[in-house]
C-alpha cells in the first residue's frame, strides 16, 4: 500500500518503544508471507489456543523455535527457527536502536488475524531475558494498543500499524501491556495477496539452547492457514 502524499514518520511511542512504518519492503513482506504459509503446512499448523479458563484465543497461531504456551515456554522445538529470521531481528534493532545488542532470538510467535479477531491487554513476561521484543506487521492495517506496566487499563497509546511496519519495544518499555482491540479489513496492498493479518514477534526466552528437533506438542485447536484465510 503506498504511504499516501505525507509518508508516516518513525515516532519513539514510549522511552525504548519504537515505531518504524514501511520498514519492510513490498517484496521482503512476501517473502515472509510466504514462509509463514510454509511454516503452517508443516507439522505443527496453525491454531487457536485454549487459555487455562477455558477460553479460546481468536488469533491463530503457531511457534517458531521453543513452544510457548499460556503461560510458560516448553522443552520442545514446534518449527525450527531459520537463521536468517535471526538477521533479520538483528537488523530490527540496528534500525530501532542503532546497534543489535548481541539478539538472538529463539523463539517467535506468528499470529494470524482473520476478520473480527483481535488481541486482549497483556504482558510479555515469559521470558527470563529482558531483550527487546521485535514485532512484524503483515497484511491488514490494525490498531495496537500500547499501554502501561502496572494494570491493562489507561494510560495506553493507539497507534496504527500497516503491512511493512516494524515495532520493537524494550528497556523500561519491555514488561508494558499491549493488545490489538481492532483489524481494519481489507486495507492490505492486494499486491501482497494476504487477506487479514499477519504478525512476526521475535524474542529470546533466557532459557538454555534446545536441539531443532525437539519433539512439538499438540496444542490447541487445529485450523488451517492457506491462501484464502
Amino acid at each position: 500500500m503506498t504511504e499516501g502524499l505525507f509518508p508516516r514518520e518513525r515516532t519513539t511511542v514510549a522511552p525504548g518503544a519504537v515505531h518504524v512504518p514501511a520498514w519492510l519492503p513490498l517484496a521482503r513482506q512476501r517473502e515472509l508471507v510466504d514462509a509463514c504459509r510454509e511454516w503452517g503446512r508443516g507439522p505443527v499448523p496453525y491454531r487457536q489456543t485454549v487459555l487455562p479458563g477455558g477460553g479460546v484465543m481468536s488469533v491463530r497461531s503457531l511457534c517458531l523455535g521453543r513452544q510457548w504456551v499460556p503461560y510458560r515456554y516448553l522443552d520442545s522445538v514446534g518449527v525450527p527457527f531459520p537463521d536468517w529470521l535471526v538477521g533479520l531481528g538483528r537488523e530490527a534493532l540496528v534500525e530501532a536502536y542503532g546497534d543489535d545488542g548481541g539478539f538472538t532470538p529463539d523463539t517467535a510467535l506468528v499470529n494470524f488475524y482473520a476478520p473480527g479477531a483481535r488481541m486482549g491487554m497483556h504482558q510479555d513476561r515469559e521470558e527470563r531475558s529482558g531483550a527487546p521484543v521485535v514485532s512484524l506487521s503483515l497484511g491488514d492495517r490494525c490498531v495496537f494498543r500500547f499501554g502501561n506496566e502496572e494494570s491493562r487499563g489507561r494510560p495506553y497509546q493507539d497507534v496504527e500499524l500497516a503491512s511493512g511496519d516494524l515495532f520493537v519495544f524494550g528497556g523500561a518499555s519491555r514488561w508494558v501491556h499491549h493488545g490489538v482491540p481492532k483489524v481494519r479489513p481489507g486495507t492490505a496492498d492486494p499486491a501482497l495477496g494476504l487477506a487479514g493479518r499477519l504478525n512476526i514477534t521475535l524474542r529470546e526466552t533466557g532459557l538454555p539452547a534446545l536441539s531443532p528437533h525437539s519433539p512439538p506438542r499438540p496444542l490447541g485447536r487445529r485450523r488451517e492457514f492457506d491462501d484464502r484465510a
